[in-house]
């Protein structure tokens, strides 16, 4: 109890410091993670190793990803082609489902891509597509990060769910399918609450260039397949290297594996993209390249600071014995598929990172399955979704994702709260009352 009331307070202060007090949250999260550290007793050397390899650990993660990203938005934005790429999808869809297609982009992205990493290369065409629809940004980003962190959480292979299967033995095709249909009335209620609530918030849109500008500069804009594809090659091959990593190998274990799982890569596959979005550069303005990649990088400094001191905070949290104080606390409440999304939500709240709810509370899980008779193999997987569920609930301050969606958004932490704290909490109740229903009907 003494840990979670630290880690209740320190929550508490990080968000008074950074909304009332004006802080900046990579000062506020560094400061907060060396106090959370020495009220619970880590040790100064342990501390400060903590703190130093968790800012380092989510940058070898995410760091490259996000630099590629932000590049790869700069250039979809100043050539026009993030314009074409709106315009092209707004002739399919119309205005007026231009939100629900992009929470269906998040739907699909998401399984093979992970969440931060989706946000980063698909946020050019929320802003495109917010601009030319007329609606807020806050809108766009709910929808597409809700569509994202649906199958994030909930469908292998991303690694979370690939993980959780592995452990509690569960069967992985049974796993993907259940998730994928799980999935979707999740994401609808992300899509509802983007509308509903997030509608609320005015963030405007804020393109580079209007279409009037890129017109009169480089006479005409980029051509759709061209616009699309830097953000579609990266999808693609992280895609190819999903598959390439199932356990039936579909594309054997030799050099064509070992090619594809290397180009399937994030970083190699963003890097890759940087490259395509630089032949969007029309001649006149290559001259400009330069500048454009390190106005893109510096724009990625604000993200990877705050990014990388939300990793050191959670790393400190990850010191801490939590789970076995709510294994003990927890389990003799028989609760049924509930106890599984209590102790991932609690522990996704107290650490931030979802992967690791998931994979601590499948490991807590393991022992227990027999004992509480899911041994079926559909019990097995509505376990594994009512972690999912748990490991969505919520995204916040020391969540990586929460500062990617928030800043690649333009929203500010009273936004943030209110638009991906509140949606993801939306998903997650959403989808355990899903798993529950199931579970009464098909687990005896």
């Amino acid at each position: 109890m003494y840990y979670f009331i630290i880690i209740f307070v320190a929550v508490l202060l990080m968000i008074l410091a950074i909304q009332k007090w004006n802080m900046h949250p990579f000062i506020v999260m560094l400061l907060i993670s060396v106090i959370v550290g020495l009220a619970c007793g880590l040790g100064t050397e342990q501390l400060i190793s903590t703190v130093k390899s968790g800012f380092g650990n989510i940058m070898g993660s995410i760091g490259i990803v996000i630099l590629c990203g932000t590049i790869i938005g700069t250039i979809l934005e100043k050539t026009g082609a993030a314009l074409t790429m709106a315009n092209s999808i707004l002739k399919l869809v119309g205005k007026k489902r231009s939100v629900l297609t992009m929470a269906i982009t998040g739907y699909i992205t998401g399984i093979p891509v992970f969440c931060d990493s989706g946000f980063v290369i698909l946020s050019p065409i929320a802003r495109a597509l917010a601009d030319q629809s007329n609606i807020s940004l806050a809108v766009m980003a709910t929808a597409l990060s809700g569509g994202l962190y649906a199958t994030h959480c909930l469908v292998p292979p991303t690694p979370g769910p690939i993980a959780m299967a592995g452990t509690l033995e569960a069967d992985l095709g049974l796993t993907i399918l259940v998730g994928l249909l799980i999935s979707i009335p999740a994401t609808i209620s992300a899509y509802i609450y983007a509308r509903k609530v997030a509608g609320k918030v005015d963030i405007p849109a804020n393109p580079e260039c209007t279409v009037e500008q890129l017109l009169e500069k480089y006479g005409h804009l980029p051509g759709a397949l061209h616009s699309f594809a830097p953000i579609l090659l990266p999808i693609i091959l992280i895609a190819l290297k999903s598959i390439a990593d199932f356990p039936a190998a579909p594309f054997g274990s030799g050099v064509l594996k070992n090619a594809i799982s290397f180009i399937g890569n994030p970083v190699i596959a963003l890097v890759l993209g940087v490259f395509l979005a630089m032949t969007l550069i029309p001649e006149a303005e290559r001259k400009n390249t330069l500048k454009w990649v390190t106005e893109g990088v510096t724009n990625s400094a604000g993200i990877l600071a705050i990014t990388g001191a939300g990793g050191s905070f959670g790393a400190v949290i990850q010191q801490l014995p939590i789970a076995d104080a709510l294994s003990s606390s927890l389990l003799g409440l028989g609760v049924g598929v509930l106890l599984p999304f209590l102790i991932a939500a609690l522990l996704k709240c107290a650490m931030g990172a979802s992967t690791v709810a998931m994979i601590t509370t499948s490991a807590m899980m393991a022992p227990l399955m027999a004992s509480m008779g899911f041994t079926s193999p559909l019990a097995k997987t509505l376990v594994i979704m009512a972690i999912g569920a748990g490991s969505m609930t919520v995204s916040h301050a020391n969540d990586s994702y929460f500062w990617v969606v928030s800043q690649f958004s333009d929203m500010n932490t009273s936004q943030a709260y209110k638009c991906q704290t509140g949606m993801t909490g939306v998903m997650g109740i959403t989808t355990i009352i899903v798993v529950t229903i199931l579970s009464l009907i098909f687990v005896h």
